[in-house]
């Protein structure tokens, strides 16, 4: 599946800038506020002449119109071609990831845009999004990501379970995080692995647990007894990203 014909709203000036900046990305229009001002503003005003993309100062009230959104929009808003999504059996037989991120219903688009960004910053090999129990790749996602999303490599599939049947035809481990586990920086690592990330709520779904090939835990102390989803994905990202190194 790819939605990249698909036009959404971005606001935000880091969103729009990266767009801008992405020459993959399609921008139709860019709309930024008469009142708005900075470094960040004439970057945006540069790149989109370069690039010859359509811009217009208008009332920040028609930012806001479009963007749905005043209180963060910054006084910007452009039209773009939404971040491209592949599916996750295309993908797979075209490439041989060694480390992957799973959502397993995540639902809240700021945690998934933050997770997008931090994949992508580690250089995982990409983001498995189930299209079942997943935000769409829209606008809050782009937020959250502060424009990441235009360059991540996101990956599709019916369901979370979907997933893991495709990661493990590929010969994928798929690991999951829960407290009676070793410990993520004291234990080896699978390689080839797909880290599963469970939802906010609930957690890892049952009928993926029990496909889960290994476990393992973060050290948590204090009675913590668990870490906001994105921060997770954080962790272990950047601890995979060492061990790769």
């Amino acid at each position: 599946m790819s939605n990249g014909d698909r036009i959404v709203a971005v606001y935000g000036r880091m969103p729009v800038l990266e767009a801008l900046a992405d020459s993959a990305t399609t921008v139709e229009l860019v709309l930024l506020a008469r009142t708005a001002r900075g470094d960040t503003v004439d970057d945006i005003v540069r790149l989109a002449g370069e690039r010859g993309v359509t811009l217009k100062r208008v009332a920040p009230e028609k930012v806001t119109r479009v963007s749905g959104n005043g209180r963060h929009d910054q006084g910007v808003v452009a039209e773009v071609a939404a971040p491209g999504v592949t599916e996750l059996d295309h993908w797979l037989a075209d490439h041989r990831p060694t480390a992957l991120l799973l959502l397993d219903g995540v639902t809240n688009p700021a945690n998934v845009g933050m997770i997008v960004r931090t994949v992508t910053a580690a250089g995982l090999d990409g983001l498995v999004l189930p299209r079942a129990g997943s935000p769409d790749v829209g606008p809050l996602v782009v937020k959250a990501s502060a424009g990441v999303a235009f360059r991540a490599t996101i990956l599709s599939a019916p369901t979370a379970a979907d997933a893991v049947a495709s990661l493990f035809s590929a010969g994928i481990e798929v690991v999951g995080l829960r407290a009676d586990a070793p410990d993520l920086f004291t234990s080896s690592l699978p390689s080839p692995a797909a880290w599963v990330l469970g939802g906010e709520h609930d957690g890892i779904s049952p009928e993926v647990a029990r496909r889960i090939d290994a476990w393992r835990s973060l050290p948590l102390a204090n009675g913590v007894e668990s870490l906001n989803v994105a921060v997770t994905a954080g962790i272990v990202a950047y601890e995979v990203a060492r061990r790769r190194a």
